[in-house]
């Protein structure tokens, strides 16, 4: 996961940062021969190049099925489900308002014809990071942890615009009542009448 490098100058840039002034990030792929882990060497590839693919000189690159609620940016972390899926979050920070979506997690495919297509599975509230996702080994229960809500940005954000405070929070998520502030949150999903989630 590589999140972003805005600092990255023209002329920089090389096979592993096609990208100056990058600051969308992108995702390396590394492939051990014959899945072997022990190897010595390795070959890689760029999965995907992220940010949104309809603006040219953002450079983004993803198959052509991701939607306009598929594409994201700042790839932070991520986990592989059973089925060699890749789920990455997200992590803007204040810089959310380049892509204008909230951090979240993403269904990215790796294999097949549909290599590089990604998927939005998971939002987070207002100013908050999404980290740490994983799920049980038979893919029916997926954790995620939710940092910082009401922090990142929110001045910002569309009607809020302003400091984020004890007595007035962006959000008050998760508990949504009066006098409880924002919570950092383990989210644990599980699907409707249980089976794999995917």
């Amino acid at each position: 996961m590589l999140t972003n490098n805005t600092n990255r100058q023209p002329g920089q840039e090389n096979a592993a940062n096609p990208r100056a002034e990058n600051a969308f990030g992108h995702i390396i792929e590394i492939v051990e021969p014959n899945s072997n882990y022990a190897a010595t060497q390795s070959k890689w590839d760029i999965l995907v190049q992220c940010g949104d693919p309809k603006v040219a000189e953002v450079g983004a690159k993803w198959h052509p099925a991701t939607s306009e609620h598929g594409w994201f940016g700042s790839p932070d972390n991520c986990t592989v489900d059973a089925d060699g899926r890749l789920w990455v979050s997200t992590d803007q920070g204040g810089a959310w308002p380049k892509t204008g979506k909230a951090d979240g997690l993403y269904g990215l495919e790796t294999q097949g014809e549909g290599r590089g297509t990604s998927k939005l599975f998971f939002r987070v509230p207002v100013g908050a990071e999404l980290c740490s996702p994983s799920f049980t080994a038979d893919n029916e229960t997926l954790f995620l942890s939710v940092q910082h809500p009401a922090t990142d940005g929110v001045k910002s954000y569309p009607g809020f615009e302003s400091d984020s405070t004890f007595e007035k929070p962006a959000t008050r998520w998760p508990d949504f009542k009066a006098g409880m502030p924002p919570r950092p949150s383990v989210v644990v999903i599980t699907k409707q009448g249980g089976g794999k989630i995917a």
